[in-house]
């Protein structure tokens, strides 16, 4: 990575968890928070922030809302994920309509994924 910790976006950082989308605050407060493995929210990696992140299993959670299906979009989360994955890091792709629409699932895919890292 770049740098582990980017001071130049720290203050971004913090402004995002200040300022978590509804699916976000939903995730967080009601799964990740409370989760027995433990996670970080707006996490700085290198050049990006995360939404989550698991430093044990080496994963990280993102939640993608309406514009992440532009396709200028599509072609950024591509090459973020990529760079990402170039650190060992998994990457889970979660939109957000699913969290609205299929919370328990969702907890269910991110618990299974975590276990799955913890086993190698």
């Amino acid at each position: 990575m770049d740098r582990k910790h980017n001071k130049s976006i720290v203050p971004v950082a913090r402004m995002l968890r200040k300022n978590m989308t509804k699916e976000e605050r939903h995730l967080w407060y009601d799964f990740l928070c409370k989760y027995p493995v433990r996670f970080s929210r707006q996490k700085v990696l290198g050049k990006y922030i995360v939404d989550f992140f698991c430093a044990k299993a080496e994963l990280i959670i993102e939640l993608d809302g309406s514009q992440h299906y532009e396709e200028k979009n599509i072609k950024k989360d591509y090459e973020r994920t990529k760079y990402l994955e170039g650190y060992g890091l998994q990457v889970l792709r979660i939109p957000n309509n699913e969290v609205n629409l299929n919370f328990y699932g969702v907890c269910e895919y991110i618990d299974a994924a975590v276990k799955s890292k913890l086993k190698k």
